[in-house]
């Protein structure tokens, strides 16, 4: 192993701790949240399917991936990399869904009474569950390919015709049915990008034209971007600039890397290197903008300190 792969190993390695860490924190606050009685958000499910479809697909990836980057051989087995490789697309896919119902869900909510979402506004809470449900069977449905397709690298079947992409294996086909299977698969990708796109942009349009219609009512010297409809747009425009970005390079790579017959090392590190840094920065992400997170941990500090200073007096 050269240098400059045992350096993006490492990276590999250090992205999907850190981001499995940062999910798992991310858990640890809602789970928090409920058992201190707090009233969550209608929103706070979508995200508990984030972070759970997140940490699937950081764990089903980088770890195998580094595993045997690092010469652990003859893991995973058969069924383990056909497992792993199923459950590492429908959490990637789930979690392109999750943020494609959360943006979808948001417009609903902040749209006016008058509006033509007024009907679905109050009903909107209801499927919510069945549309994650419905998400969770759609990826299952769609990526159950790739048990049939992948097998380990350390199989005892004669192929010799294989592609490898690091820890799993898949049968060679012809390059018209790779660029087929790569459609089928970026269509659903496809899809969500833009409907986030379209309800994320609708979003900024009604928050804009609230905040035109109460501008006159406020009289405060505070700054514009002190505002909710300016935190709230930001923090939009941060979830889905994140989200747009990341997923879409990864896109890409995943057709680069289906159209190669046998793509190097780096091309197939640096496409799991791409999908992963969603799952791995969406958690920090949503923390940095979730004001109960600063609540909780302020709380946290106080009480902390306090005890130490009964103790010291």
């Amino acid at each position: 192993m050269d240098s400059r792969d045992l350096t993006i190993d490492m990276f590999i390695l250090t992205q999907t701790v850190v981001g499995i860490l940062g999910n798992l924190s991310l858990l640890c606050h809602y789970v928090t949240l409920y058992f201190t009685g707090y009233r969550l958000r209608s929103t706070d499910l979508i995200l508990k399917h984030l972070i759970v479809a997140n940490s699937l697909a950081l764990l089903c990836k980088g770890v195998p991936h580094t595993m045997a980057a690092f010469g652990w051989k003859h893991f995973p087995s058969e069924f383990g990399c056909k497992l792993l490789f199923f459950l590492h697309r429908v959490g990637r896919g789930v979690s392109i869904g999750s943020i494609c119902l959360l943006s979808v869900f948001q417009v609903v909510t902040i749209s006016p009474r008058n509006s033509r979402w007024a009907e679905l506004k109050v009903k909107a809470p209801k499927y919510i569950v069945p549309s994650i449900l419905l998400c969770w069977f759609l990826q299952m449905l769609v990526n159950i390919i790739f048990p049939v397709c992948i097998h380990s690298k350390w199989s005892n079947k004669n192929i010799t015709d294989n592609r490898d992409f690091g820890y799993c294996s898949s049968i060679r086909h012809h390059k018209t049915s790779n660029v087929l299977f790569a459609t089928l698969l970026l269509f659903p990708d496809v899809s969500c990008l833009g409907l986030t796109l379209w309800a994320s942009g609708s979003m900024i349009f009604i928050l804009h034209r609230h905040k035109q219609r109460v501008q006159h009512i406020r009289r405060t010297n505070a700054s514009p971007s002190g505002s909710p409809e300016s935190r709230a747009t930001k923090t939009i425009l941060l979830l889905v600039s994140t989200f747009v970005y990341f997923y879409t390079l990864s896109s890409i790579f995943q057709v680069v890397l289906s159209l190669f017959e046998n793509p190097s090392r780096f091309i197939v590190n640096i496409t799991v290197i791409m999908v992963a840094c969603f799952p791995a920065l969406s958690p920090f992400v949503l923390m940095s903008r979730d004001s109960t997170v600063h609540s909780l941990y302020f709380a946290w500090i106080k009480n902390t300190k306090y005890p130490t200073m009964m103790r010291n007096m």
